[in-house]
């Protein structure tokens, strides 16, 4: 069965700087959570870890050096205004080509602004083009009734198209639902996967 195989690694794979996995964030629907161990470049739209981001910064300052883009190396902007302007550019671009993770983010500062409708279009619009992290966004709004109908029937397809791509998150809120159910083993199943790709509460679910 497709939704029990094993990912290759979680959604985000590894950092391309230090090669080694990348950190999961946490949700955009929790208001006390800390800065994601993970930075989205504007520059190229590759994701890096945090650690890499900041040892380039480290190494720039100490030897007096241009601010770059630890990937691709492109300038950074001289002033935050500057960084602003260009950073919306790139993103325009982005929606224009219908890049799907440029949709996703834009559904998260819609989320952020308290407009959970136009949140969910983004996302249904970025998951139909294969976002995972849109798939997972749409089972927690269809779960909590947030922008649509509460519709569990929903929350758990969309919870399983992101499962399918990798996303251990949603692997875990899958083993949970089952284990409500009384379905142990699919339960287990779903937090093995999800605690081998990195996920902590599955393993201490098991």
């Amino acid at each position: 069965e497709i939704l029990f195989r094993q990912p290759e690694s979680s959604r985000l794979g590894d950092c391309p700087i230090c090669c080694l996995p990348l950190p999961i964030p946490c949700d955009v629907q929790k208001h006390n959570c800390s800065s994601s161990p993970v930075i989205s470049m504007h520059c190229c739209s590759q994701v890096i870890c945090k650690g890499c981001y900041y040892a380039n910064r480290m190494r720039e300052r100490e030897q007096s050096l241009p601010t770059l883009c630890p990937y691709c190396r492109h300038p950074a902007p001289k002033t935050e205004e500057a960084w602003k302007e260009e950073t919306e550019k790139r993103r325009m671009k982005r929606l224009e080509a219908n890049d799907p993770v440029a949709l996703q983010e834009l559904g998260v500062d819609h989320y952020h602004d308290g407009d959970y409708g136009s949140s969910i279009k983004c996302w249904r619009k970025a998951a139909v083009l294969g976002d995972v992290v849109s798939h997972y966004q749409m089972s927690i709004m269809y779960r909590e009734g947030k922008g649509v109908q509460k519709d569990m029937k929903k929350a758990i397809y969309h919870a399983e198209q992101a499962a399918i791509g990798g996303d251990p998150k949603a692997r875990y809120n899958l083993g949970c639902e089952e284990m409500n159910n009384g379905r142990i083993q699919r339960a287990v199943r779903h937090h093995i996967i999800a605690a081998s790709l990195g996920y902590e509460k599955s393993l201490e679910v098991l």
